[in-house]
């Protein structure tokens, strides 16, 4: 186990150094758009996901981190039913409408213009949407689980050091 630590840590310090060098990709510190301009593209569901009606689903990506970990986006979609299974962690707010959404592993709740929601990656949940629901999304690919407790090791090593 700490030797899956230490290696994990080696190269989660060679990532960063690599990616401050001469093949880093170009970084933006700010990214400024009006989601109502942002060009929404048809972004069909899954068939074998959809439980009722004929949901169609559109999307528009407002803007991607140079890692690619992470990315914003916009996404809406007509009445229908369906599964969703989250490959990453997703927060999302509810700009239009209104979806009814049953986890997996919990109870039904309904998400309206202005509510947030958030779902673990490899999570599923059933989504029924009455009339038409328009959310802004923010997702993050997890991290490997050695880099997740190597991270969580250092965040508690600065917490005992107070830094």
């Amino acid at each position: 186990m700490v030797l899956k630590l230490l290696v994990a840590g080696a190269i989660a310090v060679a990532a960063r150094r690599s990616s401050e060098g001469a093949f880093a990709p170009e970084r933006v510190s700010t990214v400024f758009k009006r989601a109502p301009e942002l060009k929404m593209q048809d972004s069909p569901i899954e068939p074998s996901w959809i439980l009722e009606g004929s949901p169609m689903a559109r999307s528009a990506e407002h803007v991607r981190t140079s890692d690619h970990s992470s990315f914003s986006a916009i996404w809406d979609c007509t009445a229908g039913a369906f599964r969703w299974h989250f490959h990453w962690e997703e927060t999302v707010i509810i700009l239009e409408g209104e979806v009814h959404i049953t986890p997996d592993d919990g109870a039904p709740y309904t998400l309206r213009a202005g509510d947030m929601g958030y779902f673990a990656a490899r999570s599923s949940a059933t989504w029924r949407v009455d009339n038409y629901v328009k959310k802004a999304a923010f997702l993050r690919r997890p991290m490997p689980a050695p880099l997740a407790a190597l991270y969580r090791l250092r965040v508690a090593m600065r917490e005992q050091i107070g830094i």
